[in-house]
């Protein structure tokens, strides 16, 4: 007899993975659900033999929600963590695995944490990423779950970057139906259809928390190229909803350099907030040097 229901969200549980040609059309999609072009020089995606951009797989832990709780009124990305071990590149076939690693409550809310592993198809790692989901534990379907008045509240307000430190080149990024679409589509739900996000207890669409995760990206490979693809790591909450047609911007500043082997580290916080200064993200990330 199994130790845990199969059909169960228990720690351990195995959801499978994926093999992937890394060709123009996933960097397309990347582009215009990112406004990212990440280096390219003319119109067409680069060549075979080029680095991807990191997160190229950013939903690739939501391929398959058999992970997710029943409740799904209100549930939100709550938590991300990635590290980067070797960049991924063009033309190149990568293999995915994702396994549920953790479990946990806090206050009102169930939190699953997937873990999602790529590798090269012989083995070798490449990154690891780590998504905390959560579930409200009542379904209690009144009113909307997340309204646009929380983000004014009080204790919805988060202090990050106020040391003495560099600041990196910040990003801007208004958000449209377009990025909407490609990032979160093709079919519609509550990352992209105003009518699929009142369903689930939101007045209007909810952008998908990775998103804003890939402009923080965007952010590290601007300031540090090869150390953040070969090296980088990314502890980041999100902590208010980032509505459609929202404009973003991404932040960052330098904490500390640290020894590592033969290159230093270079700690930054990094955010990101609306124009009334509204912080949606806030956390840690790092790169080599």
């Amino acid at each position: 007899m199994d130790f845990h229901d199969p059909r169960g969200v228990f720690v351990g549980r195995d959801m499978g993975g994926h093999e992937y040609a890394i060709g123009p059309d996933l960097l397309r999609r990347h582009a215009t659900g990112t406004s990212d072009r990440f280096g390219w020089t003319g119109e067409e995606p680069p060549g075979p033999g080029t680095d991807a951009p990191a997160l190229l797989f950013h939903s690739e832990v939501y391929a398959d929600l058999g992970w997710y709780l029943p409740n799904i009124f209100g549930n939100l990305h709550a938590r991300q963590e990635w590290e980067f071990f070797h960049p991924m590149r063009v033309g190149e076939h990568i293999r995915t695995r994702s396994t549920v690693v953790e479990r946990y409550r806090k206050r009102d809310r169930d939190y699953i944490v997937n873990e999602v592993l790529v590798t090269t198809p012989d083995g070798r790692w490449l990154q690891r990423g780590r998504t905390h989901q959560s579930f409200l534990v009542q379904d209690e379907r009144k009113g909307f779950a997340v309204d646009r008045e929380r983000e004014k509240r009080s204790d919805r307000t988060f202090r990050v970057g106020e040391g003495e430190g560099a600041d990196l080149d910040p990003l801007s990024r208004p958000i449209t139906q377009e990025m909407c679409d490609a990032f979160s589509g093709p079919g519609k739900n509550y990352h992209n259809d105003r009518e699929m996000a009142l369903a689930l207890g939101f007045p209007d669409v909810v952008v998908q928390g990775m998103m804003s995760i890939c402009f923080v990206s965007e952010l590290m490979t601007r300031s540090f190229g090869d150390g953040w693809q070969r090296g980088g790591k990314l502890d980041v909450r999100l902590v208010n909803v980032v509505w459609g047609s929202d404009v973003v911007a991404v932040r960052g500043r330098v904490r500390e350099d640290v020894p590592e082997g033969d290159k230093t580290r270079r700690h930054c916080d990094v955010w990101c907030e609306k124009p009334d200064g509204v912080k949606t993200l806030v956390g840690t990330s790092s790169a080599l040097l």
